[in-house]
């Protein structure tokens, strides 16, 4: 039985009677998935700038779904020079394990989510603070 290539998933199954079409792994999957798109990166951006004694980095990433919600982030503020575990990561927030987290120098705790745009508010009120504190002084 010859099938059209751009129907779903979902409908291959149905016309084929519930049995596989061509690949058992293709239409499994399909099934599953639907027609659900994965997430689009919306936002890959890294800044450098120079943070008691060394170089710090600020990373934001952001994916969004098809109706432009965000769906997964991480947020970093990463000083190597500083905190040498969890990459350098001296303070971060993420959900990329299906958990909202926030992570401070080295220990993570659940946080609780009210949105993105908060979430983020509250990570650079937090490394405006950190990098406060180390203002005028060399750490090395």
């Amino acid at each position: 039985m010859k099938m059209a290539r751009h129907m779903s998933g979902r409908s291959l199954w149905m016309l084929n009677g519930g049995r596989c079409c061509n690949s058992s792994i293709t239409c499994v999957r399909l099934f599953l998935m639907g027609s659900k798109k994965r997430p689009r990166k919306d936002t890959d951006y890294e800044t450098g700038f120079w943070c008691a004694g060394g170089a710090a980095i600020l990373r934001e990433e952001v994916w969004v779904d098809e109706n432009e919600e965000v769906v997964r982030y991480n947020l970093a503020f990463l000083m190597p020079h500083l905190f040498y575990r969890d990459n350098g990561r001296v303070l971060g927030f993420d959900n990329a394990h299906g958990v909202h987290e926030r992570h401070y120098m080295g220990t993570m705790t659940e946080v609780e989510f009210v949105g993105f745009v908060q979430t983020s508010e509250r990570f650079y009120r937090e490394v405006e603070a950190i990098r406060r504190s180390y203002e005028g002084k060399s750490i090395h």
